[in-house]
């Protein structure tokens, strides 16, 4: 699959690599600051996009997934899949199309690994079918996403009408296209599941009326970016199999007053007696304001006075709020947060807890 990485209006978007600022930076820059303020375009079409269906469709997904499954046409459950370990096996979101008809979605990079680990679970007989290349994605976000998708297709996306985390169909030319209110950056917005057969129609009316809002076209960068301000994770990188929800701060999605048995609960309830051995924060530098100064990546050491007790897993500038953050695993025990660093290319560098996300805390905005 091919996904655009940033975009730029006056030179050809080649990486020029280097380990410090980033030749995209400013283009992610204004895709970063534009969203939060206006209104993104992000194309997502790589999401992949798993269909299950069938009269034991929602007793295997209990089964397979750690949070409680709503088999209700228009209702989304954010959960984790996991091993007999408790480690995160996959991070999606399950849509209920209609009662006994859901969708999974998921990150491109875990087509094959979800696809595998779905499969060699299921202890009951349901459809299951790989639709990513049936349908495009295309993500709207931004304070005025509300207001431009009223105007293209029609007053269906009032708070009233359309709360957050539900979904439903509508109709566009002639065709059903299903939106979810869901936003993996942390902000009002849709993400709209198009047949492949019409995208280029529906674009080119999101194009055209785009240049009244003055729409962003934003890149994954903007997206990493943006999802890190919230502290949303992305598996790969802050979760993987070898962590479990308790530690990555993901208890919110583990119900263990569903009846169904799932994967992983026998360890979990025992992991949620016993303290953490690590834990997931978000960090800022301080006093280092400026983009690829350092250039934070992923798996650098964390220390905490002259010992080392925990790596970053990913990181990025943050433009909206002026920070270089990172997230990391820090052992589970420590509670004093005061004289932590970073090691860059062998040069430590003070880090600030963030106690919070930096955007929207609450997600206020995210539910308005």
């Amino acid at each position: 699959y091919e996904r655009p990485m940033w975009f730029s209006k006056n030179k050809k978007p080649i990486y020029k690599y280097s380990f410090g600022k980033q030749n995209w930076h400013e283009s992610a820059k204004k895709e970063c600051i534009n969203t939060r303020k206006n209104l993104g375009f992000f194309d997502l079409t790589p999401f992949v996009k798993f269909d299950l269906s069938g009269k034991y469709a929602h007793e295997q997904l209990q089964y397979l997934c750690a949070n409680n499954i709503k088999n209700i046409e228009g209702r989304t459950t954010y959960t984790q899949m996991l091993n007999q370990s408790g480690g995160i096996e996959a991070d999606l979101t399950v849509s209920c199309l209609k009662k006994n008809y859901f969708r999974i979605i998921c990150p491109a990079l875990a087509r094959s690994h979800n696809k595998s680990h779905i499969l060699k679970n299921l202890t009951k007989k349901i459809k299951f079918e790989d639709v990513t290349d049936k349908y495009s994605c295309i993500g709207l976000f931004g304070p005025n996403s509300r207001k431009f998708l009223t105007e293209l297709f029609g007053n269906y996306f009032s708070n009233e009408n359309f709360k957050f985390s539900r979904g439903k169909y509508l109709n566009v030319s002639n065709n059903k296209v299903w939106f979810q209110r869901l936003s993996f950056i942390g902000e009002l917005g849709w993400e709209i599941y198009i047949p492949i057969k019409i995208t280029n129609i529906i674009f080119k009316k999101i194009r055209i009326l785009g240049k009244k809002y003055n729409i962003t076209y934003s890149g994954m960068h903007a997206l990493d970016t943006l999802r890190l301000e919230k502290k949303f994770l992305h598996w790969g990188h802050d979760i993987t199999s070898e962590n479990n929800p308790f530690e990555a701060g993901l208890s919110f999605a583990v119900n263990f007053k569903k009846k169904e048995n799932f994967i992983g609960r026998t360890a979990l309830e025992k992991i949620k007696e016993k303290p953490l051995k690590n834990k997931l924060v978000l960090f800022s530098l301080k006093n280092n304001y400026k983009p690829g100064t350092p250039l934070l990546l992923h798996d650098e050491p964390i220390f905490k006075d002259s010992k080392i007790v925990g790596y970053s897993t990913s990181s990025n500038f943050s433009f909206c709020y002026k920070k270089n953050i990172c997230l990391a695993y820090v052992k589970g025990d420590i509670k004093d947060f005061d004289e932590y660093s970073i090691e860059v290319e062998g040069k430590k560098y003070h880090l600030h807890l963030e106690k919070y996300p930096l955007h929207d805390p609450s997600s206020k905005l995210m539910r308005s």
